[in-house]
């Protein structure tokens, strides 16, 4: 019996999941997979649980049923390469592998900076979404919110605030002079005029210096608010650090042309913990899942794997709200109701794939 074990059932983890099936998986392989959760979770839209804009169903995809699949829902404490085995947080059992495919995925990075995790909220999981929603949804009337960061997921959690909450007071904290620095100048402009028509302040350059239970400290001055949502930035998961593994200069794991580890090649990393030229994203986490599991499909039964293709993503699209939005389409910069739109089919074929 061949023993894959895939952790994290996120956008790569499925891909390649959903890659196996579709090849067929024989009765002397046995596919694990192992997340927090007892389904996926589109994350691309944890935005609009924080905001209230979206029920928790909403976001969430059951996993495939198969007989060859087995599915476990725990938290992982520790990778062990040499003896090959899974420990978990809450379970007295372990899992032992002969193939892994680490997805993971990231979270937060607080950058060192004092208060940031004890006193901000989080969109980096579908239970911390939760409860930033809470957390906006409780707010009294012109209750006042900070966003750090202004990337795209602090720009959604921004604007999809301001519409499912006209009444509050939201500040956005851009360490850069523009928002969207990875962005089209034509695409920053235009989000940088939608949140000034919305009455959503940014104040660019900003450097914080610590955070309280009540506010947040950004050049010397001191912003009171009553709730604070961090989207500065992430980094790996905690677990790949103390992974015997070479990595990059973001902690990212290094992989051969087949997307495994090069001293351990029944390992194969996708997603967020995975080094690339690219940004994180879903698309690209998909992208390598598809990678993962043609060379799987050939491995698992014992083929030469075909050398994949390099990845061609198609561009990347946010939301400014429900009716508005922006992105790079075919290599062009897109603004108003078409991107909106896309993106709301994206999420649809999500959900059906």
């Amino acid at each position: 019996m061949k023993r894959l074990v895939i952790l994290g059932g996120g956008y790569g983890g499925m891909r390649i999941l959903q890659k196996l099936l579709e090849t067929g998986i024989s009765t002397d392989i046995q596919v694990t997979l192992i997340d927090r959760n007892p389904y996926h979770s589109l994350k691309t839209e944890f935005y609009t649980i924080a905001a209230g804009t979206s029920s928790d169903r909403e976001v969430r995809v059951d996993f495939p049923v198969h007989d060859q699949v087995m599915s476990i829902f725990g938290e992982v404490n520790k990778i062990d390469t040499e003896k090959q085995e899974i420990y978990f947080h809450d379970r007295n059992e372990s899992i032992l592998y002969d193939y892994l495919v680490i997805g993971l995925g990231c979270e937060d990075n607080y950058h060192g900076i004092d208060g940031a995790m004890e006193y901000t909220h989080s969109v980096q999981t579908i239970s911390k979404a939760r409860y930033a929603g809470l957390a906006v949804s409780e707010l009294k009337a012109y209750g006042k919110v900070t966003i750090v960061g202004a990337g795209l997921s602090g720009i959604e959690v921004a604007s999809e605030i301001r519409e499912s909450r006209p009444d509050l007071n939201i500040r956005l904290l851009d360490r850069g002079s523009s928002v969207l620095r990875a962005f089209d100048k034509k695409i920053q402009q235009y989000v940088e005029e939608w949140f000034a028509n919305n009455d959503v302040e940014v104040i660019h350059r900003a450097n914080v210096e610590y955070v309280e239970k009540d506010g947040v400290c950004n050049n010397g001055i001191c912003y009171v608010n009553d709730v604070t949502i961090w989207t500065a930035g992430v980094r790996p998961n905690r677990l790949i650090d103390d992974l015997p593994f070479e990595k990059d200069q973001q902690g990212k794991v290094i992989l051969n042309d087949y997307c495994q580890v090069p001293s351990h090649q029944n390992v194969y990393v996708v997603g967020d913990c995975a080094s690339s030229t690219y940004s994180p994203s879903a698309q690209l986490a998909g992208k390598q899942g598809e990678q993962i599991g043609d060379v799987l499909s050939a491995i698992l039964y014992d083929r030469e794997p075909q050398k994949p293709h390099a990845i061609k993503l198609k561009g990347q699209l946010g939301s400014l709200g429900k009716s508005d939005g922006f992105g790079n389409m075919y290599k062009q910069p897109v603004t108003g109701l078409l991107p909106r739109l896309a993106k709301s089919g994206v999420l649809w074929l999500s959900k059906r794939h």
